[in-house]
């Protein structure tokens, strides 16, 4: 939104009442506050929100309405006003989830229909996504991955208020949920001759986090729970020996991409949506025997290599600026047509 701001163009976005920025405009972007019921009513209010943002829409004049995700949305798109474009980045297949019961992930499936049904266009965050709605759908969509700014210069004496050294510790940063696969990498790393730490970094506040937290008790295993400061996160992720990447469910994952452009030496989830970014430069995992054997290397002499291709890969392929051209790119496309 910034981005396209800086390119001229008028630009809203809708935003919860209750979120802690108040001001009617960011940075050029215009700010539409929506009542929000989530506080009260849990996960149904965020279809109210939903409702209640294209309900408003319905009183402007948008040239296009852009839809980041469909679960809570795609019930009511059927209301979005006819003069307006509706296109929807389609995010991560998100009925694959494994968190979710049998009866969820069908209201999931039946909600990308939906989304499918009601959208002019389609963007798919990545290669797999886009494949995936050609063969379910037979249907076209744009691909335009998710950027990321690179780091450096970052300072090693900030990780003193970890107790941490430079490149003598591995991490993960994930929603702690299985379908991440975190129970495989700590059991990789417990079965390791490691004396490392690992940091595992998200909140450990639900049943399956307290489940994790209470089997993992190896004193080398470090839960920081939730870290919000992104300078903090990409400050431990350059300094790391490893980055622990589990996630299996969805297109291309913001999260990698910081890790790539924070020069982390980066252990995948062997799945096609990690591999179309990642390529041939990192090692990949199946089970926890490959972490294992992995952290009882004495040398790691494809660092460099790993690291410098993936620098190349944020630059060309994953800057902002790229995104940002591509979705301008692709929106007066739609308009043309």
């Amino acid at each position: 939104s910034e981005g396209l701001c800086q390119m001229g163009h008028e630009v809203f976005v809708y935003n919860p009442h209750n979120h802690p920025y108040q001001m009617n405009t960011w940075n050029n972007v215009n700010i539409i506050h929506c009542y929000d019921p989530e506080f009260r009513l849990g996960t149904i209010g965020q279809f109210i929100y939903d409702l209640n943002c294209i309900l408003d829409s319905r009183k402007r004049n948008f040239d296009i309405i852009l839809q980041l995700g469909y679960t809570s949305s795609s019930v009511w798109n059927w209301l979005f006003p006819k003069n307006s474009i509706i296109v929807t980045n389609m995010d991560g297949l998100e009925w694959k989830r494994s968190k979710y019961s049998k009866m969820v992930q069908n209201f999931l499936k039946f909600a990308e229909k939906l989304a499918v049904k009601y959208s002019d266009y389609l963007i798919a965050d990545s290669k797999g996504i886009q494949s995936y709605l050609k063969n379910k759908y037979s249907i076209e969509s744009e691909y335009i991955p998710y950027g990321a700014n690179l780091v450096d210069n970052c300072n090693e004496k900030e990780l003193n208020e970890f107790d941490l050294k430079p490149y003598n510790y591995n991490m993960l940063i994930a929603r702690i949920e299985s379908e991440n696969n975190i129970e495989t990498i700590l059991k990789g790393i417990i079965n390791s001759d490691t004396k490392r730490k690992m940091l595992v970094i998200g909140s450990i506040n639900n049943k399956y986090g307290q489940y994790i937290k209470s089997k993992f008790t190896d004193e080398r295993i470090i839960f920081l729970g939730y870290v919000s400061f992104i300078k903090k996160l990409n400050l431990l992720r350059y300094f790391s020996h490893i980055y622990f990447h589990g996630h299996t469910v969805g297109g291309t994952n913001p999260s990698l991409l910081e890790a790539m452009s924070s020069q982390s030496l980066i252990c995948a989830h062997n799945n096609e949506f990690n591999k179309a970014i990642l390529l041939d430069d990192a090692f990949y995992f199946n089970c926890d025997k490959c972490i294992t054997s992995l952290l009882n290397k004495s040398e790691i002499s494809e660092r460099n290599q790993y690291v410098s291709h993936n620098i190349e890969k944020i630059k060309i392929k994953y800057s902002w600026d790229t995104i940002v051209s591509d979705y301008e790119s692709f929106m007066n496309s739609c308009l043309n047509k």
